[in-house]
């Protein structure tokens, strides 16, 4: 990712709070050669992500804990067009926060551990539904249908582009418009800045 000083975040518990807020994410990794990015929902564990993909999905088979992958996700965004600043020139620009994970995604073979791992995932997305509550005979088969793994996190870097290139008068009108319309997260963000 382009990453200028000014729009760099280094927080590492900033950067997973995104993960957290917006855990609907993109991985990407080389799959005989070619691109392949997946989209899945991820969960933060530790120092490590927890995701699962239909077996039938060829991009487990980079899971190997030596084939490089990168988790994109992104946060809040939106346009900011240049009338909203009171300095002129301006020009378009789109306001973000991105994370992006590089690791190397390992396959979690363990029954056991695949299982935790469906836990934690259905129960952070669903407080109604539980896999307790279905038979075991469903599970097994819904478990060999998925592959699980993790992705140890060996490098995070966040982009939170809030027009911090621009003066704060700039920066604050741009986010009074971004609440007009709206965008009330992002203006926060930018506000805070």
């Amino acid at each position: 990712m382009y990453l200028p000083d000014h729009f760099a975040e280094h927080d590492r518990e900033a950067l997973l709070a995104v993960i957290r807020a917006y855990p609907f994410g993109i991985l990407t990794s080389l799959v005989d050669g070619s691109l392949m990015a997946t989209h899945i929902p991820f969960v933060v564990h530790g120092d490590r992500l927890l995701a699962h993909v239909a077996r039938a999905n060829p991009h487990w088979r980079a899971f190997d804990g030596k084939t490089d992958a990168l988790a994109i996700f992104s946060g809040p965004h939106a346009y900011i067009s240049p009338t909203w600043y009171a300095k002129r020139p301006a020009v378009p620009t789109w306001n973000y926060v991105a994370v992006h994970v590089t690791s190397k995604p390992v396959v979690e073979e363990d029954p056991a551990q695949v299982r935790a791992l469906l836990v934690e995932l259905a129960g952070t997305f669903d407080q109604a539904w539980r896999m307790e509550d279905e038979p075991q005979t469903f599970l097994d088969g819904m478990m060999r249908g998925i592959v699980a793994f993790s992705l140890p996190i060996e490098r995070i870097e966040g982009k939170f582009k809030l027009s911090q290139n621009r003066d704060e008068a700039d920066r604050l009108g741009a986010a009074a418009k971004l609440r007009e319309v709206g965008e009330d997260e992002l203006a926060h963000l930018m506000e805070d800045v």
